[in-house]
């Protein structure tokens, strides 16, 4: 457990400098990021005299700013008039004035801002509120003379930035955050928590009004959303999800750290930090604006944007041997060399995320898949490592290196286990109800198949192949937005869901609705391999889900969309099975699996994956040992 004495500490290191002007948006000016470092091993305790213990004295409140060292605070931003009204418009009303900005005008607003929409969100209804702190803070810290308490265990490894507090405002964010462990026992790991109280603080009245205001953000219950990950599993799966986010909306950027890191979830691990870490005070407290009115989609959009300009700062050549972490976090430290943090937000926001519930479902599965590797609620920290083994995988179509290059395009839950070999025609035979029975009871899979031309390509195909009995006689497409297909040689591209690119495309489904019909490729599969063409595409309405079973992430039904043709996945029958569809198949075999066509398809929007018209030489299909 970590030791640390209440006392006024020395220094709270770091320093500040200016906030870029909103309106010169070439200026790019930053400040640093004071930190403490709350390590593992114990921390020698500091025994303080009775004249330096604290007390919670309510007449002692000198308003917002008794926290801070406004020496190193950035000056106030010059904005245009402020309405005396601000705090009353319509929520949609102050994201757009968040997002521009306006709460910088003026330290007051800010905090009056803070506290009003904390105030409003939704959360247990027992949560501590500012006289309870009071009457805990009292009875830890007014009256022993001799004074030293253990920070909380869930803040072991963690780093605690202080930003532009005093010294007095770094001892209130070390007794609150002894308050929290004292009254949210059921926190276990939440490395977000010193960097938001830090920054609440600085537009805080008192400890007691920062403390309500944090207390509600981690007992909000909102649906489908939630501020503070409490938990190792919470965090990793969050986690997760931005590695997910990451490899669909920023591909130059996740390939160049596939390419130069030996564990791109390690990295990845790391993106909260990159927010409220590693960024100066002046962005970091911008992005708490949009934050508290958003919740944590806003976050990744942010984080995105970080990423994506990381890719175009760096060359790629420059990064051979480098650390891939370090030189991120040198890079968020010194964003002020690249854009402003409007300029960052401007770019955020134009990046179009699926919505707050699809993403919430992507979180869910993947908090599924890290507890079926035995992380529980109550786990301390742990790492992990890239799952492919690069010494004794062997595949006899791609190398260790290139299944490497596949498996970082995976989803985050499945890229946990190591790839094991379910069908193989060299082993198998060329038998399409061999390759049924192998493949069916396992989801999802990796396809790869070479033709006699030497040329590699595949698929990931997210549903069990059994999924083709549920549509009956008629064969159905099925699967769901997260199968992608790819080549691998001559060049190695993948080619996703055209929604991915274009999320604007297809609007959420209400709850309400009823699911839409899948299209049926009936008859598509020998028109295509006979003649190169297409025909109609009959609907089969797919099985409802089981009762308590989560929604697949990227699920058809989620979605209203403009063409059914946009969403034929994979289909399997007797005659053969296809992979993409609508105005053609981004793959289709025969039965024999030997004769095969490729074409562009409107599920993938991607071009022939190798010669239109091919010989399979050899094909595999791998599955996830524990998937």
């Amino acid at each position: 457990m970590l030791q640390v004495g209440l006392s006024l500490p020395r220094s709270p290191g770091g320093a500040a400098s200016g906030f870029p002007v909103a309106e010169d948006v070439a200026e790019d000016e930053t400040m640093g990021t004071g930190q403490e470092m709350l390590g593992s091993s114990p921390v020698t305790v500091v025994i303080t005299s009775e004249a330096d213990t604290w007390d919670i004295d309510d007449t002692s409140c000198l308003g917002c700013g008794q926290f801070v060292d406004w020496d190193r605070m950035p000056d106030l931003e010059q904005q245009a008039h402020v309405p005396r009204d601000i705090l009353s418009k319509p929520p949609k009303e102050l994201k757009k004035l968040a997002r521009e900005g306006y709460w910088a005008a003026s330290r007051t607003l800010r905090a009056q801002v803070y506290h009003q929409h904390i105030q409003q969100v939704s959360c247990r209804l027992v949560t501590p509120d500012a006289l309870v702190y009071r009457d805990v803070a009292s009875r830890l810290f007014g009256k022993p003379s001799v004074s030293s308490h253990p920070l909380p265990e869930f803040l072991e490894g963690c780093s605690m930035p202080t930003y532009c507090l005093n010294l007095e405002g770094v001892t209130a964010l070390k007794k609150i955050l002894i308050c929290i462990g004292n009254l949210f026992p059921d926190i276990t790991y939440s490395p977000i928590l010193p960097s938001l109280v830090a920054l609440l603080l600085h537009y805080s009245e008192d400890e007691a009004q920062c403390f309500e205001n944090i207390s509600r953000l981690i007992a909000s219950n909102a649906p489908h959303t939630s501020y503070i990950d409490q938990s190792f599993l919470a965090h990793q799966a969050s986690c997760m999800t931005f590695g997910d986010l990451a490899n669909k909306h920023c591909p130059a950027a996740h390939k160049l750290i596939a390419s130069t890191s030996e564990n791109v979830f390690e990295v990845y691990s790391e993106w909260l930090s990159w927010l409220f870490h590693d960024l100066p005070f002046n962005y970091a407290i911008r992005i708490l604006d949009v934050y508290l009115l958003e919740g944590q989609k806003v976050l990744y959009r942010i984080a995105l944007a970080l990423l994506k300009q990381y890719r175009l700062s760096v060359i790629s050549a420059e990064l051979e041997g480098t650390d891939i972490k370090a030189d991120l976090q040198a890079f968020m430290q010194n964003i002020a060399e690249h854009l402003t943090v409007d300029k960052l937000l401007e770019r955020a926001f134009g990046i179009r995320l699926f919505s707050r519930k699809e993403i919430w479902l992507l979180q869910m599965a993947n908090r599924k898949a890290l507890m079926e590797r035995g992380i529980t609620m109550v786990q301390g920290r742990q790492s992990f490592h890239l799952a492919v083994d690069m010494q004794n995988f062997s595949s006899s179509i791609v190398t260790a290196q290139e299944m490497r290059i596949i498996w970082s395009w995976i989803p985050e839950r499945f890229s946990l286990f190591p790839p094991l070999l379910l069908f193989s025609t060299s082993a198998d035979g060329c038998s399409l109800q061999r390759f049924y029975t192998c493949c069916e009871g396992c989801e999802p899979t990796v396809l790869l198949l070479k033709t006699t031309e030497g040329e590699v390509c595949g698929a990931f195909l997210s549903s069990d192949w059994s999924e083709r009995r549920k549509c009956g006689a008629t064969s159905g497409f099925f699967g769901t937005g997260e199968c992608f297909v790819f080549t691998v040689r001559p060049e190695t591209e993948r080619y996703e869901w055209v929604f991915i690119k274009k999320p604007e495309l297809a609007k959420a489904v209400p709850h309400s609705s009823q699911w839409s019909p899948s299209p049926s490729p009936a008859s598509l599969l020998g028109s295509s391999l006979d003649r190169g063409g297409t025909s109609s595409n009959h609907l089969a309405v797919p099985m409802p889900q089981r009762k308590g079973r989560l929604s697949p992430f990227l699920a058809i039904r989620h979605f209203l969309l403009p063409s059914k043709t946009a969403s034929m996945f994979m289909s399997g029958s007797q005659e053969g099975i296809i992979i993409g569809g609508g105005g053609g198949q981004a793959l289709s075999l025969d039965a024999s699996l030997f004769w095969g066509r490729t074409e562009h398809c409107e599920t993938f929007d991607n071009p022939p994956l190798c010669q239109e018209n091919f010989k399979v030489q050899l094909l595999e299909v791998w599955g996830f040992q524990n998937a």
